[in-house]
């Protein structure tokens, strides 16, 4: 079959269902059919969460479908696996599986304290996870991802000034269907997974969802005196999701969304001295599969999250009344031996890998935390010419901390206990309006009023140092105006062009976890990003190729800044005068034949500091600060590039078909790539990551039957084995961690409606 010798319009169905099944960005507008399902797919993520075509959409936006999520996620990777997929996103963790850190076009926050807030939102199911614990929420039969790019500060508001992650699980319908999975691979990692959806009554349907990763130990501990062959390197995870869906009628509905996770597994596995002096390259000894570490037996991560939510609907005819209502819960307990190493200085002949000049086990806590959100919103239904909406959002939030220092060389003996508790409030006023000028030009304008507040209550109950005990206050509080403005213009049938002013606003934060070290909590005032961007989203090529690019710039006015580790072990919070960005974004997709694919994206992105009286700490040893120093010693971090915002990211993926039988073959592969990032806000020689390259590859055969398809397959991820640093420990040695190994597994599908 050939569909380049069909109409326009098999051209565009055989197009649509070619990107479905090839799992590429849902932006793709490969034909006119799949233009009409990305728009639907895509609409919630967009400034006037309405059903919209991706192309009239004046914001740069990126979306992958449940193919590609699949083929990212078959090794097992929680949501760090979307890295570098597509433009301008990195995400990354020194937390382990449980604790991702977002960035977008640079901006993001490398703090790891459980109350760091973060600039870029994940919005799961239509309420946002504000706390960073909670957005390690694993992806499993999920509709779609989607990345908005640039400030969101009309609809979504308060800490979305980098842009927002939005996960949208498949809902139920009244029509049956199921799939099963089940997939083993390296390091006797299992993953299954099973969905069920369908009408209960003709009023009523359900989707229930459940999923199950193991992975064993796989990491050797040669410390001499603890040494145990896989020790580390291990996870078991579960979690589920029940939803019903209530329509008693065309005008109303009611969703409701029950989700659960509990998750085991080994805290981040830092390695001490892994960096040569005076370079960023891995020692020449190093293994993977070896760690030397005398806490290695309490390392260990403990997760419990739950949460509900309820979507409420009703088409009034002109307008249509939306209500969201969300609560989230989530318990954690996590230790990690910090140092990476054995013993200490202080020790005659007893300390290593190379030089530990003292031990460091830590530990966070959670015992207690509750989320409530409430989002009311109407929205005008087509009335011609313009088109508005407005509501009002609700957030409140209340957490305990528990930081937690242990005694390793007594054991592990819990030797410091700081406790922290805040209490966050925040609501907000929105409204946007879509007017049509012509048909061609359309223009949007929106505006926010957001009100925050936090009160903290810290209180060191015991030093590890012998320090006494006392307690603190502290609270903060802004209110902030965001909003933004847009065209977009339609150049012809192939090609829209836009441009978007928009301002962004970071809620002031309060950092308290220096309390361990009797220092007093600090503080950051509220942020805002100013951003203007223009861009194009073309079809052509009789709808078998997209280009999607943008173009922007922004700034960052008093840039919220954590100072982590470095001399004296820090970890304060400041405000640099104001940061720049600037770069370009350009995602593609062509469809060579109709059994070759071809997708490719790549994004510029340039970011500054610009504060010439900022200083911090440099590293607590053993490093090489290239920043320039000031008289007391610290780094002066003026014109450095943000910390984890790589200049380039870029992908590559193909996939060939044939036919064969009752089924199809494939082969797929993707490479992503980032270029070197700097770990911390100051620049030093070993503490810069080379830039990294992971490929994947999934041979597999699709077959079908009445009522069913199934799929086997065989999977590889990072098949070149790359090994490269992608985060380090400062305040000690040259201690670091590394990427994902090389995967290799096969998985088993089945699909029945």
């Amino acid at each position: 079959m050939n569909v380049f010798k069909k109409t326009s319009l098999a051209i565009s169905v055989n197009a649509a269902i070619l990107a479905s099944v090839a799992g590429f960005s849902a932006s793709a507008i490969a034909a006119e059919k799949a233009e009409e399902v990305v728009g639907i797919e895509v609409i919630e993520v967009t400034a006037r969460k309405r059903t919209e075509n991706v192309k009239d959409v004046p914001i740069s936006v990126s979306a992958l479908t449940p193919k590609k999520l699949e083929v990212l996620g078959s090794s097992g990777m929680d949501v760090r696996a979307l890295s570098a997929k597509v433009p301008s996103l990195l995400i990354e963790s020194s937390f382990g599986r449980t604790f991702p850190r977002f960035y977008i076009r640079g901006l993001g926050n490398t703090d790891f304290d459980l109350l760091a807030s973060q600039p870029v939102s994940l919005i799961y199911d239509d309420v946002v996870l504000e706390n960073a614990l909670t957005k390690g929420m694993p992806m499993f039969d999920i509709e779609r991802v989607e990345v908005l790019r640039g400030p969101q500060g009309t609809l979504f508001g308060r800490n979305t000034p980098a842009g927002i992650v939005k996960v949208q699980s498949k809902k139920p319908t009244q029509d049956f269907d199921a799939s099963v999975s089940g997939s083993y691979g390296s390091f006797g990692s299992t993953d299954f997974r099973v969905a069920v959806g369908g009408g209960l009554t003709d009023e009523l349907s359900a989707r229930v969802a459940l999923l199950q990763q193991d992975r064993d130990d796989w990491i050797d501990n040669k410390a001499p005196g603890f040494e145990q062959n896989d020790q580390l390197g291990g996870y078991s995870e579960t979690a589920g999701r029940v939803q019903l869906l209530w329509e008693p009628s065309d005008e109303f509905s009611a969703l409701f969304n029950y989700h659960f996770r509990d998750a085991e597994a080994d805290a981040r596995v830092f390695r001490a001295n892994i960096i040569k002096p005076g370079t960023n390259d891995l020692v020449d000894d190093f293994d993977r599969e070896v760690i030397y570490q005398d806490a290695a037996v309490r390392n260990s991560q403990i997760v419990d999250m739950k949460g509900a939510s309820l979507k409420l609907e009703y088409d009034m005819g002109k307008h249509t009344l939306t209500s969201v209502t969300g609560y989230e819960s989530a318990e954690m307990f996590s230790v990690g031996d910090i140092d990476g190493g054995y013993g200490a200085a202080f020790l005659p002949d007893y300390m290593g890998p190379g030089f530990i000049p003292f031990p460091s086990e830590t530990g966070a806590k959670m015992p207690d935390h509750k989320q409530l959100t409430q989002e009311i919103r109407i929205a005008s239904n087509d009335l011609g010419k313009i088109d508005y909406q407005f509501g009002l959002f609700l957030f409140d939030e209340d957490l305990t901390i528990h930081n937690l220092s242990f005694d390793t060389l007594g054991g592990g003996v819990q030797n410091g206990i700081a406790i922290q508790k805040m209490e966050t409030s925040a609501w907000a006023i929105f409204g946007s309006v879509d007017y049509e000028i012509s048909d061609k030009l359309n223009i949007n304008a929106g505006l926010r009023y957001s009100d925050d507040k936090r009160d903290w209550n810290g209180e060191l109950v015991m030093s590890p140092f012998g320090a006494p005990g006392f307690s603190e206050t502290n609270n903060v509080s802004d209110s902030q105006v965001s909003g933004d403005i847009s065209a977009n213009y339609v150049l012809n049938d192939e090609t829209n062009v836009y441009a978007r002013f928009a301002r962004g606003y970071r809620a002031p934060s309060i950092q308290g976890r220096s309390l361990l070290f009797s220092a007093n909590s600090t503080t950051a005032d509220s942020e805002t990003v100013d951003s203007i961007e223009t861009g194009f989203k073309s079809v052509f090529l009789e709808n078998t190729a997209r280009v999607d690019g943008s173009v922007f710039y922004y700034v960052v006015s008093d840039q919220q800044l954590t100072a982590v580790g470095g001399t004296g072990n820090v970890a304060s919070l400041l405000n640099a005068d104001k940061s720049v960005g600037y770069g370009f974004e350009i995602d593609s997709e062509y469809f060579v034949t109709p059994d070759l694919v071809l997708s490719a994206s790549v994004s510029y992105n340039h970011t500054e500091l610009q504060d010439s009286n900022i200083a911090v700490p440099g590293c607590g040893g053993g490093c090489t600060v290239t920043s320039p120093l000031n008289g007391d010693g610290l780094a002066l971090i003026d014109g450095n590039s943000l910390p984890q915002s790589p200049e380039w990211i870029s992908n590559f993926s193909a996939r060939w078909t044939k036919e064969i039988g009752d089924g199809e073959m494939y082969v797929y592969t993707d490479w992503s790539y980032r270029s070197e990032v700097n770990f911390f806000l100051y620049e030093s020689v070993e503490f810069t990551g080379d830039a990294l390259l992971e490929g994947g590859i999934r041979v597999g055969y699709e077959w079908y039957t009445d009522g069913a398809e199934y799929e086997v397959a065989l999977y590889g991820r990072n098949i070149t084995d790359e090994e490269q640093l992608t985060g380090a420990i400062d305040f000690n040695n040259l201690t670091g961690y590394v990427n994902e190994p090389r995967f290799w597994g096969v998985e088993f599908k089945a699909n029945f409606f």
